[in-house]
Order: structure tokens, then C-alpha cells, then sequence
């Protein structure tokens, strides 16, 4: 035996259906524990899978790492909290953020550890490094890009925070900015299609957790590079295993493919 403390864990918007599986996740992992149970003001005390869920500020201090798939506002809010509290360290798997939010987590991460990403699954971070490569092997004189990406009917953003970062990954191959390559939506006469543009398409509907594709096209080929989530457990063991690697980390702003060992040194 080691004698390691476990890691305890905090999981933000327990009620919802992503913080049930992350706290079923969690209990399931050996060296962690499942140390409080928390979601919006007024909760605190209602029962839930042989617990009680407790205040974000008694759930703060009782946890090494707290993982908050609940929603844009709210895990911001909590970002700024943690800060200031020193701690804990975050794992944030909520997506649809405006730019004020984003500004916040950066200021909140000056001081603790902060792992923000729109996808904690492994094949989607390898997606997004072969997306960069294709795009830029492939000419946007020649090749056509478009995202496409169908998620449940409850899902309140869009474009997807994965699909936001398939864009940004065709963008980096091409060396251009996202925000100035992005069409976004397609209504009416629109006209031919701008060179180099970076399409999204989008569906809702039904239960579907979460369809992914980078389509590449040209006259006379099409190329396409795809992923499919088949279970929302996926996604817990990304971020469990995030919590894991953020436990022992510095203060920072943090993404998966630094707790995979993507990032170039």
C-alpha cells in the first residue's frame, strides 16, 4: 500500500443528468472519493443516490477537485469562488460561454488549476489533431470544411463546444482565425460559398449524446472524419481522470490534450 490520501472529489450540478454519471464514476475509481455533492441555491439538503447534497461553499471545502458539468454562468461563478477561496482546483465540462465568462475563468485560473474542455473524450482529442493536420495538407482553394454535429433535444447551445473546437482545430491548419473564417448559419439566397469558410451545421433532437463529423470537400472527393459518443460515461471517465491529473497541478488554465500529454513542449 501506498498510504496516499485519496483525492476527493466534488461534483457541481449532481442533479443533472452528466453529475450523476461523473459522481457514479467517481465512486467507481480506486484513490478517489466522493466527498460532497452539490447544485443550484436551494437544494442543499435534498436527497440523492444514499446522500445529501450540500452547499457550494461546504462542497468547495470539502474537496481536493470539484467537476462541474452544469452550466456556463453558473461554473464561471464558481471559478471566481474557488479562486478566491485558493482552492479547490476545477474540472469544467460546461459549454456556451460569452466572452465575459471566458475573461472570468482566465482570471480565475491565475490562481487555482482550471481543466476547461467541450470534450473530455479521448477519440474527440485525437479528432482534433487529425482535423488540424488534414486541413492543412488539404488547399482551401481545392477543399471545402464543414462541421457538422447533432446532440439531444435538451442540449441549450450551439454550435457544440466540440464543434467550436473541430473549427478552431481546421483553423489553426490553415493559419487563419476561426471567428473570421466561421458561417455559422444558412438562410435565404445566401450565394456560392465563401472561399475558406469554415461551415457548422447543427441538429437537435431526440436522445442523441453526441454526433460529430469534419467533412472536407472537393469537386471530385469527399473526406470525412467523425466521431460518435454512444454512452455519457465516456465523457465522466474523461473528466475523472482530469480531476485526477488537475489534483497535482499548479494554477493555470488547463485542456485535455495537457492531461493526455498532447502538448508540445
Amino acid at each position: 500500500m501506498s498510504g496516499a490520501a485519496p483525492i476527493r472529489i466534488a461534483v457541481a450540478g449532481a442533479l443533472g443528468r452528466m453529475g450523476r454519471v461523473v459522481a457514479e464514476t467517481v465512486r467507481g475509481r480506486d484513490g478517489m472519493t466522493l466527498a460532497a455533492l452539490f447544485d443550484r441555491p436551494g437544494t442543499e439538503g435534498q436527497a440523492l443516490d444514499g446522500g445529501r447534497l450540500v452547499t457550494a461553499d461546504a462542497a468547495l471545502g470539502a474537496c481536493d477537485v470539484a467537476i462541474d458539468f452544469s452550466l456556463a454562468g453558473a461554473s464561471a461563478a464558481l471559478a471566481l469562488t474557488a479562486s478566491e477561496r485558493g482552492g479547490p482546483a476545477l474540472v469544467i465540462g460546461s459549454t456556451g460561454f460569452t466572452p465575459q465568462e471566458e475573461v472570468d475563468i482566465l482570471r480565475a485560473a491565475q490562481s487555482i488549476a482550471i481543466v476547461k474542455s467541450g470534450n473530455f473524450s479521448l477519440g474527440v482529442n485525437m479528432l482534433l489533431g487529425l482535423v488540424e493536420q488534414a486541413a492543412r495538407a488539404l488547399a482551401a482553394s481545392d477543399y471545402d470544411i464543414e462541421v457538422f454535429e447533432a446532440h439531444h433535444r435538451r442540449k441549450i447551445d450551439a454550435p457544440s463546444g466540440t464543434a467550436l473546437m473541430l473549427g478552431a482545430a481546421a483553423a489553426r491548419g490553415r493559419d487563419v482565425e476561426l471567428d473570421a473564417a466561421a458561417e455559422r448559419a444558412r438562410d435565404g439566397v445566401t450565394g456560392p460559398r465563401a472561399p475558406g469558410a469554415i461551415g457548422f451545421s447543427v441538429m437537435r433532437g431526440g436522445g442523441i449524446v453526441g454526433e460529430h463529423s469534419v467533412v472536407f470537400a472537393a469537386e471530385d472527393e469527399i473526406l470525412t472524419l467523425s466521431h460518435s459518443a454512444r454512452d455519457r460515461s465516456l465523457f465522466a471517465r474523461g473528466a475523472v481522470a482530469a480531476a485526477a491529473w488537475a489534483a497535482g497541478q499548479p494554477a493555470g488554465l488547463y485542456d485535455m490534450s495537457d492531461v493526455l500529454g498532447f502538448t508540445a513542449n
